[in-house]
Formats: structure tokens, C-alpha cells, sequence
């Protein structure tokens, strides 16, 4: 198998093969054996209820996600719950991005820099994990692959005011689905500076940029007030160095070795009649680059480095300073930063196919072929995990499948935590003929998203009124100790009160029965 060389004359298939290879990844495995975690079950829950009961939730949860809960609420209402309908959307977000690459490195240095960029993306572990996750992560990443192509673009000379209004919008929809994307605007402001954007293109940026901010900073501010949704997020130690270390390791060493891929389409795309060459035998590159389809190069045009580097490393070192304030340093918050990766590899294959088009043009057409296989070989073990519910911390509905079967009409449920009743949210027919007897508002009544809890003392009686309880909470390992009044007073009951019949570990969740040790109401 070879990259054929028509393929390379048309940018248009340049930025489609990326992004059909992605959909096959993302369709692969979509449905994790039937399998939702904790996260993904937030998404679930929020989007089944009305737009009312979504906006009076975002009022004291979650306005960070706004945008996506009210986007996959439409989509649940039109095509009904379900894990193709909870991920899909991440999977077409990541092959628009995958595209918006290519795109970006094909003009930036031909399509073999670009082709590699874009079938990349789709095979790093991190996009592989949220490639197929019902979260708003991917849909940033598209958004900013495309405010990204629209800088190129501009940088390269084909920017009007409409072009201009576009970046902004992607910008605000990045930041209406995640305000943290806005990390993107000082790595676009390193690529001007790098790229000595002329007077005109700045001024343009600053001005889009700044009206993206405009729009996206009532959501930041208003979402300060509900910063403790985030208080599990660990702070920052050397340890959690390491991975952003490698990034930028393998980044900068693709910028390094990259920055001499042709600023045409690489010498392996002579086609037909070879380009001419001068009296060292060097191929005169500007036409290769007009026979492959592509327009040469535009004074200013950026270098894959130039725009790969900062995209790569910006997010990584903000979120990191921003971390120095407050504990946020999650990589899902800053996904799109791998697009800069994805470009950096994609030059390190330009560079590669360059070097084997000296010995051998026929051979050159091979190398991005074999380097994809040898990849997707090599990753073979990490995306078969990544398919698999064990990926995932958790699994709501095998633990709500499991309560289907041991529960009988009657039972009294508890959850523990609170936030373990997303089982009964994202399930609720699993639970007919039960009762939730600690629950006093329900989620959409409270405008909360796991309800609000009675006292302890009623939690207490309803408990001791029951003959029969199942415990729905999280299994060994991934439980935390037992916080807050209200949990301590349930697990004390149960084991002073009630005997455990059965206990059941499924997918990182535990389902208990307990029996009552005297008649209901003994005390």
C-alpha cells in the first residue's frame, strides 16, 4: 500500500481520509460493552430533563458545561438516550479536528506532513480515550482545530472580515463549552509573533480575540462561584510533571527535526513528470508544489513549528500556572493542546519521507502507510483497554442492571455518596417498586444534580422502618472514606441495624442487601 500521488494534488482528500480514518476508530468499540461511568452519567441525567430544569440546575451546578448539556439535551429529545447517541458527537468533533489538521499541515508543508498529521491525531492514547466519551472535551479540541486553520489561513494571506467573525465564534463556542479553551488565544499570539505577522493581521486578532473573551468572560466569572465542583482535583506535585514533560519533549523535538520538511509537498511528491531541478539535482519546490495542487508558499506563512509548538505547549504551561492558584491540572481540560502534537509529528513524517525520497521516490510513497500501521500495531493493547469498561472508573448500568436483579417490590435504596444515585438517574426503570428513602427534593426540584438529602435523624428513621435495603455505592479502591453526617449516619445504621445478605462488586460500583436484625420499627 501507498499514499497515491492523486491524492496528494487534492487538499480536499487531504482533510477527508484523516477524518473518515478517525470515525472508524471512534465507531470502533462505541458502546464499551454497554458501559457508562460516573462522568459520562452526568451528561446522561442532565440532558433527559427539561430545558427549564437544565438552566435552573446550571444556576448551582455545572454553568461550565452549559452550552454541551443544552446541545445534547436536542439531540437526546430528538434521537433518544442512548451510548451512540451520548458519544458520537465526540467522535465527528475529533474527525473535524482531524481534518482541520491535516488541512492546516498540507498548507503549512505539504500532504505528507499533513496526511500524518491528521491520521495521528486520531491514534495518540489521550484522544483515544476521549474520542468516545459523552463530555464536551472533543468539541472543544474541533473548535479550536478550526480557529486554528482560520490563523493559517489568515497568516498565509486569505483572511476577509468574515474569516475574522468565524475565528471569533470559535473561539466563544470553545469557551461557552469550556472557558479553559480560551488558553488558546496566547498560543495564537506566540504564532504571530513568531511568524511576524504583519501590522494588519495583528490588530485583526486582537480585536476577534478580544471580542471571544468578551463573550466568554461572564460565563468564567459566573462559574468562580461554583469552583467547588472542582475541589477533588488534586494540587500540583513534580510527579504530575511528567506527562506534560514528554508532551513537550516529543514536541519540541518535532519541531526541531521537522523544521526542514520542504515548504512544498516534500520531494516524495514528484509525480508524472518530476519537478525541475536545479545544477545540484535539488527539485525546484515551488513547482511541486503548484503540480501537487497546492499554492506555493505566501510571504509570512508560518512554519509547522510555529504553530504546532505554542499550540502544544501554552495550554499545558497555563493550566499548569493556573494550577499554582487553584488545583485544576486535568489533561482532559486542555485536549486540544494535542492538536499542536499531532502537527509536530506529522512534520517528524515529512522529514522522514523526505530522507527516504533521496534514495528511493517509489519507497517514499510507502513510508506514511507503514508508519501508520506500525503505530496502530504498537497502540493495538492501549485502544483495546481504552474500549473496554475497565477504561473507566466506574460503570452505572451494569450496577443498575444488577440492582434490577437482586431488588424485590418495597426495598428501601441508599446511595453512597450521594452522587452514587446517577444510578438511578441515567436508569431509572431499574429501580420501579423501590423507594429512595433518604432522598427529600429530586434533582430537578432542587435544581442540583444528585438531589438534596433529608437530616440524618430522618434518614435514620426511614431506615430503621425498612426490612429490606440495597446499598448502591463505590467499590473497594475507588471508594473514598465515608464524609459528611448524613453517609456516617447510613453506614452506622446498616451495620448496627442490619445484617448484609449480599455484596456484589461490578465495574468499580458495590450493590449490597441488608436484612433488618430485629422487626421494622425495634429500633
Amino acid at each position: 500500500m501507498t499514499c497515491d500521488p492523486r491524492v496528494l494534488r487534492r487538499p480536499l482528500l487531504v482533510g477527508l481520509i484523516p477524518a473518515v480514518w478517525t470515525v472508524v476508530l471512534g465507531l470502533w468499540g462505541l458502546s464499551r460493552h454497554n458501559s457508562v461511568w460516573r462522568d459520562e452519567a452526568a451528561t446522561w441525567q442532565v440532558a433527559r430533563r427539561s430545558t427549564g430544569d437544565i438552566v435552573r440546575m446550571l444556576e448551582h451546578v455545572d454553568v461550565v458545561h452549559s452550552l454541551y448539556y443544552l446541545c445534547m439535551h436536542g439531540l437526546f429529545a430528538g434521537f433518544g438516550p442512548s451510548t451512540t447517541v451520548l458519544r458520537l458527537p465526540s467522535v465527528l468533533a475529533v474527525a473535524a479536528a482531524a481534518a482541520c489538521v491535516a488541512l492546516i499541515g498540507h498548507r503549512l508543508a505539504g500532504a505528507y506532513v499533513g496526511l500524518g498529521a491528521g491520521l495521528v491525531l486520531g491514534l495518540l492514547p489521550a484522544v483515544q480515550f476521549y474520542l468516545q466519551e459523552g463530555r464536551p472535551y472533543a468539541l472543544v479540541a474541533a473548535g479550536s482545530a478550526v480557529s486554528t486553520l482560520l490563523l493559517v489561513n489568515a497568516l498565509r494571506g486569505r483572511a476577509r472580515k468574515r474569516a475574522w467573525a468565524a475565528y471569533a465564534c470559535a473561539v466563544l463556542v470553545c469557551g461557552w463549552l469550556n472557558w479553559l479553551a480560551l488558553l488558546i488565544l496566547p498560543a495564537h499570539l506566540i504564532t504571530l509573533l513568531w511568524s511576524r505577522a504583519p501590522r494588519g493581521v495583528r490588530v485583526r486578532w486582537a480585536v476577534a480575540a478580544g471580542a471571544a473573551t468578551a463573550g466568554v468572560l461572564p460565563l468564567a466569572l459566573f462559574s468562580l462561584d461554583q469552583s467547588g465542583q472542582v475541589s477533588w482535583v488534586p494540587p500540583l506535585t513534580w510527579h504530575m510533571m511528567i506527562g506534560p514533560a514528554i508532551l513537550l519533549a516529543i514536541g519540541g523535538l518535532g519541531g526541531l527535526l521537522g523544521r526542514r520538511t520542504g515548504t512544498g509537498t516534500g520531494t516524495a511528491e514528484r509525480t508524472g513528470a518530476a519537478g525541475r531541478t536545479d545544477r545540484t539535482g535539488r527539485a525546484d519546490r515551488t513547482d511541486l508544489a503548484d503540480r501537487a495542487g497546492r499554492p506555493g508558499p505566501v510571504t509570512g506563512s508560518p512554519s509547522v513549528a510555529a504553530v504546532g509548538l505554542p499550540l502544544l505547549a501554552v495550554p499545558q504551561l497555563g493550566l499548569i500556572g493556573l494550577s499554582l492558584v487553584k488545583p485544576l491540572f486535568v489533561d482532559r481540560y486542555i485536549l486540544f493542546s494535542l492538536l499542536g502534537l499531532a502537527l509536530l509529528i506529522g512534520a517528524l513524517i515529512g522529514r522522514a519521507v523526505d530522507e527516504v525520497a533521496r534514495r528511493s521516490r517509489p519507497a517514499a510513497r510507502c513510508v506514511l502507510p507503514v508508519l501508520v500501521a506500525v503505530a496502530l500495531v504498537a497502540l493495538l493493547p492501549q485502544s483495546l483497554a481504552k474500549r473496554s469498561p475497565a477504561s473507566r472508573v466506574d460503570d452505572v448500568l451494569a450496577a443498575a442492571e444488577r440492582t434490577r436483579q437482586l431488588k424485590h417490590d418495597g426495598d428501601g435504596v441508599l446511595f453512597i455518596p450521594a452522587a452514587r444515585r446517577d444510578t438511578w438517574l441515567v436508569t431509572p426503570d431499574a429501580f420501579t417498586g423501590t423507594r429512595d428513602i433518604a432522598l427529600a427534593e429530586t434533582p430537578e426540584e432542587s435544581g442540583t444534580l444528585k438531589g438534596v438529602e433529608a437530616s440524618p435523624a430522618r434518614v435514620r428513621a426511614a431506615m430503621l422502618a425498612q426490612r429490606r435495603i440495597l446499598l448502591v455505592t463505590d467499590a473497594t479502591g475507588v471508594a473514598r472514606p465515608t464524609r459528611g453526617r448524613r453517609d456516617r449516619t447510613k453506614a452506622e445504621v446498616l451495620a448496627t441495624h442490619f445484617t448484609l445478605v449480599s455484596d456484589e462488586r461490578i465495574r468499580g460500583r458495590r450493590v449490597a442487601v441488608y436484612e433488618r436484625l430485629a422487626p421494622a420499627g425495634g429500633g
